[in-house]
C-alpha cells in the first residue's frame, strides 16, 4: 500500500516545484467562496515554517501583521483552492522554522532582503505555482488494488 501511496503522491505533483525557503516573503491567491460566489483573495507575508518538504503535500505557514495583530495560515502547496504563488523577496536567514518571529517586532529583526527580481532563474527556480485538480480515489478502489497486488 506504501507503494502506491507514493505514486498516487507523485502523479498530483505539478511539473513546476517551487523553491520556496523560510524567509521568502510570499503573496498567496487563495479562493474562497463565500455565499454562491467564488472570489481571490491575497494573503501577503513571510513563510515562516516548510512542513513535508520532501512529499507531495507541502504545506507552508505563511505569517504577516494586521492592525498590530500577528495572522498566520498554513497552507498547502498543492491545494486546488490555491490559484498561485508570487515570490516577492527573499531574506538571509540561517535557521528552516523562523518561529522566533512571533516574539519581536518587525524592526528588531533587521533581516536582509533581496528583490525577487534581482534573483538569478536557478535561485528562482519558477515561484509562481498553479495547481491541478485532485483525482478522487475511494477506498474501495484502493482497497481493490491492493488485493490485486
Amino acid at each position: 500500500m506504501n507503494n502506491k501511496l507514493v505514486e498516487f503522491n507523485k502523479s498530483q505533483k505539478t511539473s513546476e516545484t517551487p523553491k520556496f525557503r523560510a524567509g521568502d516573503v510570499v503573496k498567496v491567491f487563495r479562493k474562497i467562496i463565500e455565499g454562491g460566489k467564488e472570489r481571490v483573495q491575497v494573503f501577503e507575508g513571510m513563510i515562516i515554517a516548510i512542513k513535508g518538504a520532501q512529499s507531495s503535500s507541502k504545506m507552508i505557514t505563511v505569517r504577516k501583521v494586521s492592525n498590530g495583530f500577528g495572522v498566520e495560515i498554513v497552507v498547502p502547496v498543492q491545494s486546488p483552492n490555491i490559484e498561485k504563488i508570487e515570490l516577492l523577496k527573499r531574506a538571509k536567514v540561517r535557521s528552516s522554522k523562523l518561529y522566533y518571529v512571533r516574539d519581536r517586532s518587525a524592526k528588531s529583526l533587521k533581516m536582509k532582503f533581496t528583490d525577487a527580481a534581482k534573483l538569478s532563474e536557478s535561485e528562482k527556480k519558477t515561484p509562481v505555482v498553479k495547481t491541478k485538480k485532485v483525482e478522487e480515489v475511494t477506498v474501495e478502489e484502493v482497497k481493490e488494488e491492493e488485493k490485486v497486488a
